[in-house]
């Protein structure tokens, strides 16, 4: 069959809606407790310690930049007292959770895609079926608690460096004092910002799981459709977190801000 813009299009959606009904299945298995802990435990190291460094670099990244273009426009308004605050704002409602999880879905949800469309092409899911063992609760369960519970600590993690390293920029670039860098933070800081950071983690780390692992589960066509597979998992898996974020965005921060009056 001849590959057309619109064959493509349908295929997407279809594994978009397959995606969803996959982390449906998910909710349904933890309620039934078919948790297997070694895969767990396996897919946790894989999902955390090992995506902490390029975490932690990016939150250094974006928390020194950040601060370098905030702080040179607020100085001129003689507002440098509140530069930390509004980094500590934009990263903990925003950045944070948002790169996080790009940085995941880079990492992990093309693994996932590639390591499960590579296990599908070969015909190993097969194998498990003929084993009486369901590939959800071998393969996607574990893979998606992995995710939901390393995406919070990967996004704390990031906005607490971002601030760090937006505090050395904003000290040793501008001469704010470290001590009125953070006198902002706690000014315009709350806990519903920091609440909302990691509830967005655990939203995003479930959207890389269940996307990654259904574009592996859904591969075809050999080694050319596990390519495929890992770049539109990938692909698919950015572009729904930030139409979530979106959403999200509107639902925790709807109405008018107070952090600005708050701040003396």
């Amino acid at each position: 069959m001849r590959r057309t813009p619109l064959n493509g299009l349908k295929r997407w959606v279809n594994r978009l809606l397959l995606a969803l009904l996959l982390a449906g299945q998910v909710v349904l298995h933890l309620f039934r407790a078919r948790i297997d802990p070694y895969n767990t435990r396996e897919q946790m190291a894989n999902v955390g310690p090992s995506s902490l460094l390029i975490t932690l670099l990016t939150g250094v990244s974006v928390g020194a930049v950040f601060t370098i273009q905030v702080a040179r426009e607020f100085i001129n308004f003689g507002a440098g007292n509140i530069v930390g605050g509004i980094l500590a704002l934009a990263l903990f409602r925003e950045l944070a959770p948002v790169l996080t999880g790009v940085v995941v879905a880079g990492r992990i949800g093309s693994a996932f895609a590639a390591e499960i469309g590579t296990m599908q092409v070969t015909e190993q899911i097969d194998a498990l079926l003929m084993l009486r063992t369901d590939p959800v609760d071998y393969l996607v369960v574990p893979r998606t608690l992995a995710c939901c519970l390393m995406m919070p600590i990967l996004c704390l993690g990031f906005g607490l460096i971002g601030v760090t390293a937006g505090s050395l920029v904003a000290q040793s670039a501008y001469g704010i004092p470290v001590s009125v860098f953070f006198d902002g933070i706690r000014n315009f800081l709350e806990p519903w910002d920091v609440v909302s950071s990691l509830i967005k983690a655990v939203i995003f780390g479930w959207v890389v799981a269940a996307i990654g692992t259904n574009w592996g589960l859904t591969t075809t066509g050999g080694a050319r459709g596990v390519g495929e597979s890992t770049t539109g998992a990938v692909v698919t898996a950015l572009l729904v977190i930030f139409v979530l974020d979106f959403f999200l965005s509107q639902l925790m921060f709807s109405g008018v801000g107070d952090a600005a009056l708050q701040a003396p």
